[in-house]
């Protein structure tokens, strides 16, 4: 896999001026404490705890997804040190990730209200796949399911007709998402969001798996880290299961990649079928 210094640098690269037209927006404060603290050789819960209720709004919204029948279960924390004990650590942490994410991102503009309902429940269903087939880290999957079409946003706010683009290329049956954005922007939201989670502190392999998420060859490639060809294979079957739950007959994403995907997590059409079927029957379950 490409390390970071492999990557064109600014005085080279012909689209940087491009790039630095394109507002990324700056990590927020509270996330940048999350992490500090998160990176200490034995991170404190109430620590944790008092960063997070620093923010009232914030602490509110957290706990209300904390006890959501999908994060929760039958049980209700009353308080964030609750729901610390509860869902442990990384995992709070990962959902308030995504909670300043969405108040960061596209808070004009209300067409992104479907976009960031997408984003959440594929970050629900990398939650579920990760816990199922027990590969990886499960905040490192939520993580890698809200952000890895943050670039979506960003590119929409940088370009009139960049909604057009993306409606197109998402309908290509055979090319890569990501092919059509290049040639008309000579960029893409994988890159843009790759460069997000990098800004923002987020792991490496989440940011090597945006990169990559929508470049399906890299499943075969074994010079890709483990850990970010997993996210990228379960990101798939998640899509399948979006599409399911939204009532379409297939996803145009799985026909892509979903075999290779299969291939590379060791799964057989039955076990994928009902792996699916569960995945499916728990957005019903949360809804």
């Amino acid at each position: 896999m490409r390390n970071v210094a492999s990557l064109p640098s600014p005085d080279t690269d012909p689209v940087d001026a491009l790039i630095k037209s394109i507002r990324i927006p700056p990590r927020p404060s509270l996330l940048a404490d999350l992490q500090r603290e998160l990176a200490a050789d034995d991170p404190a819960p109430a620590a944790i705890g008092r960063i997070i209720a620093s923010d009232v709004g914030m602490a509110a919204a957290l706990l209300k997804l904390a006890n959501s029948s999908f994060y929760g279960g039958n049980r209700k924390a009353k308080s964030i040190e609750q729901a610390i004990l509860f869902l442990g650590i990384n995992q709070v942490a990962a959902l308030m990730t995504g909670l300043l994410a969405r108040q960061t991102i596209g808070t004009d503009n209300r067409a992104l209200a479907s976009f960031w309902d997408i984003s959440t429940r594929r970050a629900q269903a990398m939650v579920f796949l990760a816990r199922r087939l027990r590969i990886g880290a499960p905040d490192v999957a939520h993580t890698f399911g809200l952000f890895c079409d943050t670039g979506v946003p960003l590119l929409m706010d940088r370009f009139p007709d960049y909604a057009a683009t993306f409606a197109e290329a998402a309908n290509d049956p055979s090319r890569p998402l990501t092919a059509l954005e290049d040639e008309r922007h000579s960029t893409n939201h994988a890159a843009i969001g790759c460069l997000l989670a990098r800004n923002w502190g987020l792991s490496t392999d989440v940011s090597w798996a945006i990169l990559h998420h929508q470049d399906y060859s890299v499943l075969e490639d074994s010079a890709t880290d483990d850990a970010v060809r997993s996210l990228v294979a379960l990101s798939l079957l998640a899509e399948s299961a979006i599409a399911h739950y939204q009532g379409m007959g297939s996803s145009l994403e799985w026909d892509k990649g979903g075999e290779r995907a299969c291939a590379y997590l060791g799964l057989t059409e039955e076990e994928t079928t009902d792996l699916l079927d569960e995945l499916h029957d728990s957005f019903h379950a949360d809804h």
